[in-house]
């Protein structure tokens, strides 16, 4: 099968939309951890009422300092919160990454 080689706008355009992509997916992450954040420390009534009927909201990626304030502040719903990947902080509150590798650090989840 003969498989056309793409012009150079083509090429182009593929790259641009690569770099469209990976920005969205940032600015969507940051999106879902605003959510969270909202959702964890000033929850609707509605999303109350859910908890209140049983509901677990899983909370992802949250810093260790977001978790430890949720356990202060919100101690009376931590029964219908779930915290998976907490990424670790360091002393000023910036996440801690590997020397090496530069990946971000976790918590461990035991899982």
């Amino acid at each position: 099968m003969n498989h056309p080689i793409p012009t150079k706008p083509q090429l182009c355009l593929s790259a641009a939309l690569m770099g469209l992509c990976t920005c969205i997916g940032t600015a969507a992450a940051a999106d879902v951890s605003e959510i969270e954040l909202r959702r964890l420390f000033a929850p609707t009534e509605a999303e109350l009422a859910a908890e209140a009927d049983g509901r677990i909201y899983i909370y992802d990626g949250l810093t260790d300092m977001d978790v430890q304030r949720a356990l202060n502040e919100e101690f009376e719903r931590v029964d219908n919160m779930m915290f998976i990947r907490t990424r670790k902080t360091d002393e000023s509150g910036e996440v801690k990454r590997d020397a090496d590798t530069g990946a971000v650090e976790y918590e461990d989840d035991g899982c």
